[in-house]
């Protein structure tokens, strides 16, 4: 957890960007990635990114069934 904090909401800290980056909320920048299992479990599953949407429009979408 302390990995993917350090690429998200800590770094969002750092840059003083707090409120719309790092997170997930109404006027936050809508940058998602997602993948088929916990990351949590084996770090590693990031590494196969199924899913990813950047300001609102998806990219990839592997998880779903979607482009």
């Amino acid at each position: 957890m302390q990995a993917i904090k350090s690429a998200t909401t800590v770094a969002a800290e750092l840059l003083d960007m707090k409120s719309k980056i790092g997170e997930i909320s109404a006027g936050a920048f809508a940058d998602i990635v997602a993948v088929k299992a916990d990351p949590l479990n084996n770090i590693s599953t990031l590494e196969h990114v199924g899913f990813v949407m950047k300001d609102g429009k998806v990219y990839k979408d592997q998880i779903t069934g979607g482009k």
